[in-house]
């Protein structure tokens, strides 16, 4: 269901579940933009006629020129349940990559040391651990191909800053549009080709498996894969 630039993949009594576009920001931040957090909020309070104020609680968040699907909690012992499953790694996401350059290897683990640039916002990786460095780890496999880009798709067994990002810019498959890590020019709509697909977990209230998928945006590469895949 897509209402006022909102597309639900998933809602019931203690989750919503969100296809960010790639232009919104999850929670505010110093642009003053109104964050996706403030829209759920809204809908929320529209859809159930609600007089007073609507619980949306954030759970995670993904870098504002990445689509995909955020979770928000709708109550706040639904919130504290998904803050510990992200805590002990219980939730499973995988992303989609667009990147030009094919990787040596079809599928691979990669494992680098980050750090975070606090002043420009980004993260640099190392092969070796240094000090203040946090280790990072991704799987990653190639699943289709078209004439000048290839899809990855990703999964992080770390949540560190612009992981995927960087990482995947280390072994010299920049993400399309992503100017900040290597690519050589932008996207027009300032995004980047990198979409969290699908998220998996046992519910937090239910205690039963829920798997999200979310369909990237409707755009001329990201549909040439669909297609393929």
């Amino acid at each position: 269901m897509v209402v006022e630039n909102i597309e639900v993949l998933f809602e019931d009594n203690h989750i919503i579940a969100i296809n960010k576009r790639a232009s919104d920001i999850v929670q505010g931040d110093k642009t003053g933009d109104e964050p996706l957090s403030e829209k759920v909020k809204s809908f929320l309070k529209h859809k159930y006629n609600k007089p007073g104020e609507v619980f949306t609680g954030v759970v995670h968040r993904l870098d504002r020129p990445v689509s995909g699907i955020v979770l928000f909690a709708k109550t706040s012992k639904a919130l504290s349940r998904l803050n510990e499953l992200f805590r002990s790694k219980e939730v499973q996401k995988t992303y989609w990559a667009v990147v030009k350059n094919k990787p040596a290897k079809e599928k691979d683990v990669l494992l680098h040391y980050l750090i975070k640039d606090e002043t420009k916002n980004k993260s640099r990786a190392f092969k070796e651990e240094k000090k203040g460095t946090l280790r990072s780890e991704l799987e990653y496999e190639l699943i289709a191909s078209i004439s000048n880009y290839h899809l990855l798709e990703v999964k992080p067994l770390t949540g560190r800053h612009h992981q995927i990002r960087v990482q995947l810019s280390s072994i010299g498959c920049p993400i399309r549009g992503d100017l900040k890590y290597g690519f050589d020019r932008s996207n027009k709509d300032a995004s980047i080709h990198l979409h969290a697909r699908k998220i998996e977990f046992i519910h937090p209230v239910k205690q039963e498996p829920v798997c999200i998928i979310a369909n990237p945006p409707d755009e001329t590469i990201w549909n040439e894969f669909l297609k393929l895949v």
